[in-house]
């Protein structure tokens, strides 16, 4: 059997003062594992942002912003780099926890969580919340909702427009300043939708998920390519993938920061690859999955592209 080899494996170099930039070429140098896939992801993510006729989705699973990349997200949408933001409910509660003026603090996993129960302090991973900023957020959600016109009907990102018009800082602030969309449709999965239920119990105003609907999907029909940085999956990611299930075509470019396996079956598992099968990618699209911590993988993919692009 003749094997057909390809580029040599180089050996990566680093020293003092290279940039992220440089980082990530030498990792496609060596072209290994998730390094290479990294090095790959840049490629396409430069690729996608410089092209001006592709819709640029965004997908935020998992607890990013707890974990300190609510900014990242809020600074792409401020660069124009996002056209289309889909996220869980939790992630926007926290930005909404945040741009209020509380905070997240460095804690521990190695803790008696039933002592933090106890003392009112909630845990994500090695992250405390305490119990405090929910009620400075209660007391902010129910302020913003009652701007809401009785017996009226809003869609959801019209809800999460009004919430972040009322914000100075955050992601939510930065998309209702830029005019871009925020959905969220398990939004009732969340402390937002607990905070509109217990609104709900006094006031007869409908947040309706299909409203959402026509706009995404004009947007859709319109564009003539589309891209989507997918971190996490869940909801955000099938969500956007399945939007270009309507129209001719898929999406063009795709970029995928996980930690979950694909062989368990799990959407936040599959491959983009696996995407193609259902149409949601174009034969085409360049696409790539990195494994490992997004809390590492994004900055060091949003920094290197940057560089790329100078701005």
């Amino acid at each position: 059997m003749t094997f057909k080899y390809g580029e040599a494996v180089q050996q990566a170099r680093v020293h003092p003062g290279m940039t992220v930039g440089e980082l990530v070429d030498e990792l496609g140098k060596a072209g290994a594992y998730n390094g290479g896939s990294l090095w790959q992801a840049v490629n396409i993510y430069e690729r996608m942002l410089r092209d001006e006729k592709a819709l640029k989705f965004f997908g935020l699973s998992g607890a990013m912003v707890p974990g300190g990349m609510g900014g990242i997200v809020a600074d792409l949408i401020e660069r124009g780099h996002i056209d289309v933001l889909v996220s869980t409910g939790a992630n926007l509660t926290h930005d909404v926890i945040e741009a209020i003026g509380c905070h997240h603090y460095h804690g521990t996993a190695q803790v008696s969580d039933t002592e933090l129960c106890e003392e009112g302090v909630n845990r994500i991973y090695d992250i405390f919340l305490p119990n405090e900023a929910f009620i400075r957020f209660e007391e902010f959600l129910q302020d913003a909702y009652s701007s809401l016109p009785e017996g009226s009907t809003v869609s959801i990102s019209d809800l999460l427009g009004r919430i972040g018009s009322r914000l100075d800082t955050g992601i939510l602030s930065a998309a209702a300043k830029a005019g871009v969309p925020v959905y969220c449709p398990a939004i009732q999965d969340s402390m937002i939708g607990l905070q509109y239920w217990l609104f709900s119990q006094t006031h007869r105003v409908t947040v309706s998920a299909f409203d959402d609907m026509p706009g995404l999907l004009d947007r859709c029909f319109e564009a003539e390519r589309a891209g989507t940085i997918l971190v996490g999956g869940g909801v955000p990611k099938n969500y956007i993938l399945q939007s270009k299930l309507m129209t001719e075509s898929g999406f063009d470019y795709a970029v995928q920061l996980t930690g979950d396996r694909p062989d368990l079956g799990g959407l936040s598992g599959a491959t983009l690859d696996e995407a193609r099968s259902w149409g949601k990618l174009t034969g085409e699209a360049t696409a790539v999955t990195v494994y490992g911590d997004a809390t590492i993988n994004l900055p060091l993919l949003v920094a290197a592209t940057l560089e790329r692009l100078g701005s």
